[in-house]
């Protein structure tokens, strides 16, 4: 349904919590964790629209990161956060880069539609009469698309390196806690086949012992 691709099932909070709870149970170093989360995080956070996962994935292998650590790491926007992010991070992106094209919801939107047409135009052309229009794509490419990569890629750095130091601690205190019941669970397993051995042998040397002492007198 189109409500639970905006708010999941069970809230965004239990979604974050899965996603949390798988990384922290990934069988790898702490530190291979982290790298991937910071690459799927950074990667989150650019507008790579159907290429998101190919891009962690990549980003994960050139950090030497856990790769299901940096597809998960994807998981960090929403469509519910990712709207202000964008307007705030194509303001960032057009204060770096000195554009000054309008950030009004029906500028974007224009951007958007104008981009959109010439595309639908575009693919249709070697098909038809039409004649391939790239002025819509162009303006989109320089006012929406160019400034939301930069804007996002300062602050996709900063969160995501916040995101890498938070991991480490976190993914190594559950791996020692996970470890430590391993073992306690070892030992008393350890301690269960001590004691039914031990009670074996008492066992048998209590059915073994009258054929040893052999027949009584009559």
């Amino acid at each position: 349904m189109a409500k639970e691709f905006f708010y999941p099932r069970g809230g965004i909070v239990r979604a974050t919590r899965y996603v949390l709870h798988r990384m922290r149970r990934l069988p790898d170093s702490p530190h291979r964790v982290a790298r991937g989360v910071f690459a799927g995080s950074l990667v989150g956070f650019l507008p790579l629209p159907g290429l998101q996962f190919l891009a962690a994935w990549g980003a994960a292998r050139a950090v030497r990161g856990n790769v299901l650590a940096a597809l998960l790491g994807t998981f960090n926007t929403n469509p519910l956060t990712t709207p202000f992010f964008a307007v705030m991070a194509m303001s960032l992106g057009h204060w770096i880069m000195g554009v000054e094209a309008p950030l009004s919801a029906k500028a974007i939107g224009h951007a958007f539609g104008r981009a959109g047409d010439d595309l639908w135009r575009n693919i249709k052309a070697p098909f038809t009469h039409d004649v391939a229009q790239w002025d819509g794509l162009i303006q989109f490419w320089h006012d929406i698309y160019v400034p939301y990569f930069v804007g996002a890629l300062i602050p996709g750095v900063i969160l995501s390196a916040i995101a890498y130091y938070l991991t480490i601690p976190l993914v190594s205190a559950y791996q020692k806690a996970r470890a430590a019941k391993a073992h306690e669970r070892a030992e008393k397993r350890g301690k269960l086949r001590k004691a039914l051995a031990e009670a074996t042998e008492r066992l048998k040397r209590k059915t073994e012992r009258p054929d040893a002492e052999g027949p009584g007198e009559p």
